[in-house]
């Protein structure tokens, strides 16, 4: 596999090796020993999968504290840009994002290290995510960012009028209002 680094440390782009012939193709979407020496030592213990229409932005989602999580996404159907926002307090790159176009075609997958906030806005007519945690989903312990935070500039690539939201997304804090509220 081929690791892209970003401007974000930690998250990085993973293409993999593609073989294909008359049949179609293979390539190992996972393997524990190559990514813990290229990418990161983690253990990941669930597997998570959505289906989406065009114009669905879900996020930017991220669990807190002891429940924080890594990611590794990619899409097996359709198109979608992923985006991570660094979260991290005295981070460097606190309050700046990676977006990154993921699709069916192109296999790339993105890394996100725990202390990210994560969402996709889906630019095909229907997009099939997978994921992998390295923590379980605790909903106690679940936090957001509003996905249209000014301060956070992100080109999602839908178009306002067509952005579909589900009424919990529509209501998340911005960074900043956050940042204040958990002292980050």
């Amino acid at each position: 596999m081929n690791v892209i680094e970003t401007s974000i440390e930690g998250v990085v782009i993973i293409e993999p090796r593609l073989f294909k012939d008359d049949r179609g193709y293979f390539f190992e979407s996972f393997n524990e020993g190559e990514f813990t020496s290229k990418v990161a030592p983690v253990r990941f213990v669930q597997d998570n999968e959505s289906k989406s229409s065009y114009g669905v932005v879900r996020g930017l989602h991220f669990q807190k504290g002891e429940h924080a999580q890594a990611k590794l996404l990619r899409v097996v159907r359709g198109a979608v840009l992923d985006v991570a926002v660094d979260i991290r307090p005295g981070s460097p790159t606190f309050g700046r994002h990676v977006a990154v176009e993921l699709t069916e075609e192109n296999h790339r997958q993105l890394f996100i290290p725990r202390g990210l906030a994560h969402g996709f806005s889906v630019l095909s007519e229907e997009a099939v995510f997978q994921y992998k945690c390295d923590n379980f989903y605790c909903p106690s312990s679940e936090g957001a960012v509003a996905w249209d935070d000014p301060d956070l500039g992100i080109d999602w690539r839908i178009p306002a009028d067509k952005v579909l939201l589900s009424p919990k997304d529509s209501a998340h804090p911005r960074l900043a209002d956050l940042a204040l509220c958990m002292n980050m």
